[in-house]
């Protein structure tokens, strides 16, 4: 696509957008009386209109119902995640059973490292990112300590080469080649918080599979953000938080996938709570633990009802929109367009000392809908007035600001204004 720095072209791409009715289905908060630019879906995503409703209907019957709302309500509170099975299967390219909604991320992570995480005196170490969200790296430095190991010993972490920004493939592939007899898990961010660089899972897994070690993604940034094929790229499991472009409010329901070769052995170690139970026989009461076959199996708790019916809103949006592929086409062609306005930007400063430049990755099969600029000469006073201008993007020390162009609400007009935003602030009109 030829892209055009102009209002008239930004506001012709969004009339042949056939995503563009769904920017309705959200709440812009606003400022000076006028929707915001708000590009951080990334870190918490907008809220879907249903979303009071869906709210208000299980509000309305646990007044009307009370207890037996777990099974007389509209939606009966017992089965109650059990409707996103096929929804959350189609994003993430799983099947149905194969997949859950429950808990929290980095408490769904610990749940898979109980089972996937089983290191022995001689094989014990877990490659991840050296750059990992923190709450990754807390979860795999305390799994180790908790199993008896050095830290330092039992963590492998792969950082971008001296100079470079972004993880190569065959860095990863070799540290697992090189410690393939030692190597007991693998588990990284699949899309990366800090620089958006999606990572080739497949060739990951394959890598780790052959070396003889289970393989899981955090998939907090990728989730609703890119392409999916779990269950075809063989990955042992996964999981991934709600609130960023899935749009589930703050604190959301989180998910996981156990892939199916998984979720019938009932000898795998686990965590076990009441309603992983086979809930043929869960009233029972019986003594002793029985799993169900399939990624219900590593529930613990009843289902959040309140935080699943924000969900529900979304995952409805989502469905509406046909998925991921025909947001994957328009995220390719809204996020090269806002890429393309960076570099427009660049050729307008005139300060040597001053650049914005873009560290996710060119290539859009290695990208989500996020771009990660560092500011030169800039930095944080640049973000605080982009804020105050009403433009909501993303601050990470020392100096990244992160952007998210979302293909369900945002637009190529955004994406325009924002960089309308910059040329005020950085005074280049």
């Amino acid at each position: 696509m030829r892209y055009s720095n102009t209002l008239e072209f930004a506001k012709e791409q969004d009339k042949k957008d056939p995503l563009r009715k769904f920017r309705k289905h959200f709440l812009f908060p606003k400022h000076n009386g006028k929707e915001v630019l708000y590009f951080t879906g990334n870190s918490l995503g907008l809220q879907p209109q249903g979303v009071l409703k869906n709210i208000k209907v299980e509000l309305e019957d646990w007044a009307k119902y009370a207890v037996e709302g777990h099974f007389d309500a509209r939606n009966p509170w017992y089965s109650y995640h059990e409707m996103f099975a096929a929804p959350l299967a189609k994003l993430m390219g799983a099947k149905p059973e194969e997949v859950v909604a429950m808990n929290q991320l980095t408490v769904n992570l610990h749940l898979m490292m109980v089972s996937f995480y089983r290191p022995t005196a001689k094989r014990y170490k877990i490659l991840c990112e050296s750059n990992a969200f923190p709450s990754d790296q807390y979860a795999l430095q305390t799994q180790a300590k908790v199993h008896g190991f050095n830290v330092n010993d039992a963590l492998i972490e792969i950082a971008p080469r001296k100079g470079e920004h972004l993880i190569r493939l065959e860095d990863i592939e070799k540290a697992i080649n090189d410690n393939a007899d030692e190597l007991a898990l693998v588990i990284i961010g699949g899309l990366n918080y800090l620089t958006g660089q999606l990572l080739d899972m497949p060739t990951i897994t394959k890598a780790g599979h052959k070396a003889g070690a289970y393989v899981g993604f955090d998939l907090a940034h990728a989730a609703g953000n890119v392409q999916l094929k779990l269950h075809e790229w063989n990955v042992d499991f996964a999981v991934w938080c709600t609130y960023k472009y899935l749009n589930s409010g703050p604190g959301a329901v989180a998910g996981a996938f156990i892939n199916e070769r998984h979720i019938k052995n009932k000898e795998l170690p686990r965590f076990g709570g009441w309603w992983g139970y086979d809930k043929d026989t869960r009233f029972l009461m019986k003594h002793d633990f029985v799993p169900m076959q399939t990624a219900e199996g590593w529930q613990l708790s009843n289902a959040p009802v309140l935080s699943m019916a924000a969900h529900k809103a979304a995952l409805d949006v989502f469905m509406q929109a046909g998925g991921m592929v025909p947001l994957c086409k328009k995220s390719v062609a809204l996020t090269g367009y806002l890429e393309y306005i960076v570099a427009e930007l660049n050729k307008k400063i005139k300060d040597k000392k001053v650049k914005l430049e873009v560290i996710t990755p060119v290539n859009p099969a290695e990208r989500g809908c996020q771009l990660s600029i560092i500011a030169h000469g800039i930095g944080r006073d640049f973000y605080n007035a982009l804020t105050k201008n009403g433009v909501f993007c993303d601050w990470r020390n020392p100096n990244v600001i992160r952007f998210a162009p979302v293909p369900l609400y945002n637009s190529f007009e955004d994406a325009w204004r924002l960089g309308q935003a910059v040329e005020k602030v950085l005074k280049l009109k």
